[in-house]
């Protein structure tokens, strides 16, 4: 490998590094909608040239997760009502085709992981342990995609839906019940188990209109995270 490719090795793995790191911390809201953060700051905080720093925040502005006006500055963008419905929405229609699929193809051993996975929801949900929880919630449906051979789809989800999985993360600093979507999750099971392709897509829709339910609840929380949909 020549010194050049040695350099160009190094500087794409800084800027994956610094996008990963802040691509994340924006997820989970470490990194609060609407706060102003530079590239020096960053630089500094991940001990990292501006470079690649400089080239993850257009990645990030190129995802609607950073927003940078010149002069001004860059901002951590609002969480957009406009991009949680469509996220929702596009999800909803692949999901509710999964679980038909899943009622017809899923194996023995795909059974046993996702409910493997619900006992530890429900172990998680009683000991109030909400952070984990939401990653079990994560995993459940990847383990539908995973279980469906359609790994590559759930991956595309996840680049789309940031704005709506930002929204759902504030349920873990809110006062919302997670008791309904851990019961729903056991139902969607249930019926993949007994092959009830029908209902299993009713109860997929249901689970995932959730989300429109709590926009309400979650806005009036956190008014200053949102962009609200133009009327």
């Amino acid at each position: 490998m020549t010194k050049l490719q040695k350099e160009n090795l190094k500087k794409g793995s800084a800027r994956e590094f610094i996008y990963q790191t802040l691509r994340d911390k924006i997820l989970r809201l470490e990194l609060k909608p609407g706060v102003k953060i530079s590239e020096s700051e960053i630089s500094d905080q991940l001990k990292m040239s501006r470079t690649p720093v400089r080239e993850s925040f257009l990645k990030l502005s190129q995802e609607d997760l950073l927003e940078i006006y010149p002069q001004k500055g860059t901002f951590v963008s609002l969480i957009d009502l406009d991009l949680v419905e469509e996220g929702r929405f596009v999800r909803e229609n692949i999901e509710r085709a999964i679980v038909r699929v899943a009622c017809d193809s899923f194996s023995d051993e795909h059974l046993f992981q996702l409910e493997t996975n619900l006992k530890m929801q429900e172990l998680c949900n009683e000991k109030r342990d909400y952070s984990r929880l939401y990653r079990l919630d994560d995993e459940f449906h990847r383990l539908l995609f995973f279980g469906c051979g359609k790994i590559r789809t759930w991956n595309m989800l996840q680049q789309m839906n940031t704005h709506f999985n930002r929204m759902r993360h504030l349920r873990l600093h809110s006062s919302l019940e997670w008791d309904v979507i851990v019961a729903q999750h056991r139902e969607i099971f249930r019926l993949i188990n007994e092959k009830r392709k029908d209902q299993a897509e009713e109860a997929m829709i249901k689970h995932l209109r959730l989300a429109v339910m709590e926009v309400d609840l979650l806005t009036a929380q956190y008014p200053e995270y949102f962009r609200f949909k133009e009327k």
